[in-house]
């Protein structure tokens, strides 16, 4: 098949009429789809025409122009409502340096854990003293309040939303912690 001068002007018109590729192969007959836009290519035929899909476009709104609210905790308003209620009245939770120390007659292992036992895992779990916190859990959580307090920490407002709410605090000069040197 050869591109003639009436082809060539009937796919013109069929590409500014906005049909596509394959819709004007069909119409020519015996040509591909590749074949059309490969000419279409050639010849630089860029415009369409506007179909009725293109006209019922409406843009979208930005989200930069879109108000946030803010000052609002996002832990509130979504997640597991057993959570929520650890932080509802509370300041922000500092795990503690070292392990809660579990006292020898309330430390669980797999066999001995009940229902109402915090699962909270202490330990190596290849190491003979591993073992399983064991006190009462928070009811619809598998840990104890201070586990499920560590472990459930309450989303961090978003880098631009503190930003924004913070106020930058003046420091004093700059202290600089001296290095340990090895002996």
């Amino acid at each position: 098949m050869s591109w003639t001068d009436e082809r060539v002007d009937l796919l013109k018109k069929l590409w500014s009429e906005g049909l596509s590729a394959s819709q004007i192969a069909g119409r020519l007959g015996s040509v591909t789809r590749n074949a059309v836009i490969g000419k279409v290519h050639r010849l630089g035929l860029s415009g369409r025409a506007t179909t009725s899909r293109m006209k019922t476009h409406r843009p979208r709104t930005r989200m930069a122009n879109v108000k946030r609210p803010t000052n609002k905790p996002r832990f509130v308003q979504s997640g597991n409502p057993a959570v929520r209620a650890l932080y509802m009245d509370a300041e922000a939770y500092v795990p503690p340096a070292e392990e809660l120390v579990i006292p020898l007659a309330e430390r669980k292992s797999i066999q001995t854990l009940t229902e109402c036992s915090c699962r909270w895992p202490i330990g190596d779990p290849q190491a003979a003293d591993f073992h399983f916190c064991g006190r009462n859990k928070v009811p619809l959580l598998p840990y104890c309040e201070v586990h499920a307090r560590r472990a459930f920490q309450p989303a961090a407002p978003r880098r631009r939303d503190r930003v924004e709410t913070e106020t930058p605090a003046i420091a004093g000069p700059l202290q600089t912690v001296p290095e340990k040197q090895n002996a």
